[in-house]
């Protein structure tokens, strides 16, 4: 009995991956006839996208992945943004869950500070190559893909961020050329900046991987003559509106004391908290997503 039943079970996978094969060679095939319409940004993601699931089909034979990324990819080409992987859906392990956490952070501040405008290609590509390797980090056998899709992702960043580095000048503000002149580049105005605290899932204590943004900010400060030092902590939408609201403040709170710690005076540090209430992603209440666990510090 228990060998026909192992036979019974087994020949249901086989029929479940079938069905999944078959589907997902219907999305796929859907992207690969699809017209991309939209922003430059979700054009060259569709693309990415369907290079991705044409090779999650055909040559790694995972198709309900196949299938994921060409649903991705067929949203992007209708012109909808859609976002970099929840590091929350996968099934990872801590270490690997810290590091894609900062990752995914990394790349998502990007995009809050206008990098699919100004980089369309460039976001694309970054946003592909996380998606890669998240996938590739859950699966966890493939050490060469894993490598590849996340140094991709590495490369694709700080690409990324070296354009965004650059002053950009719309030609409606561009001058007539004059003659050169030794110019010292003008510093960011203390009310431009803005530096971000990402934190762990139902934490307020600062992670290791975020105290070089602290101590960033600590320098910025006692460089600067400065009115005041404004700091927010915020939660995403996983928990009760009420716990979000303590729990925001807590990290809020933690951060003055860090830079206190780091000789900025407690003097000219306010603190608040907005909980779930304004979100860097915008997602539907009880979503677990990195990128709304954070601190904003702003100076005046």
């Amino acid at each position: 009995m228990k060998k026909l039943s192992a036979v019974i079970a087994a020949s249901g996978l086989i029929f479940l991956s079938a069905c999944t094969g078959v589907d997902s060679y219907k999305e796929v095939e859907a992207l690969n006839e699809a017209q991309f319409v939209g922003s430059p940004f979700t054009q060259t993601l569709a693309g990415e996208y369907r290079t991705f699931a044409n090779t999650e089909q055909e040559v790694m034979f995972d198709y309900p992945d196949a299938m994921h990324f060409a649903r991705k990819g067929l949203s992007a080409a209708t012109g909808v943004t859609v976002l970099p992987e929840p590091v929350s859906d996968w099934n990872l392990n801590e270490t690997h869950v810290a590091e894609l956490t900062v990752a995914r952070g990394r790349l998502v501040r990007a995009f809050d500070i206008g990098a699919r405008e100004i980089a369309p290609t460039e976001s694309a590509v970054a946003q592909a190559r996380f998606d890669c390797w998240i996938e590739q980090q859950e699966e966890n056998w493939q050490l060469s893909d894993i490598v590849a899709c996340k140094n991709e992702f590495l490369d694709a960043m700080a690409n990324l961020e070296a354009l965004l580095s650059q002053r950009v000048v719309s030609p409606a503000d561009a001058m007539e050329p004059v003659a050169a002149i030794d110019v010292p580049a003008e510093p960011m105005k203390p009310k431009d900046a803005m530096y971000l605290v990402f934190f762990d899932f139902d934490k307020s204590n600062i992670a290791s991987s975020a105290t070089s943004v602290v101590d960033a900010i600590a320098d910025e400060v006692k460089a600067r003559s400065l009115a005041g030092v404004n700091i927010i902590g915020h939660t995403d939408t996983s928990g009760a509106r009420a716990y979000n609201k303590r729990l925001s403040l807590k990290r809020a709170g933690a951060v003055k004391d860090a830079l206190v710690e780091r000789g900025v005076d407690p003097a000219i540090i306010s603190i608040d908290s907005r909980g779930e209430g304004e979100l860097l992603v915008e997602t539907a209440d009880g979503v677990r997503e990195p990128a709304n666990r954070r601190v904003t510090v702003t100076f005046q």
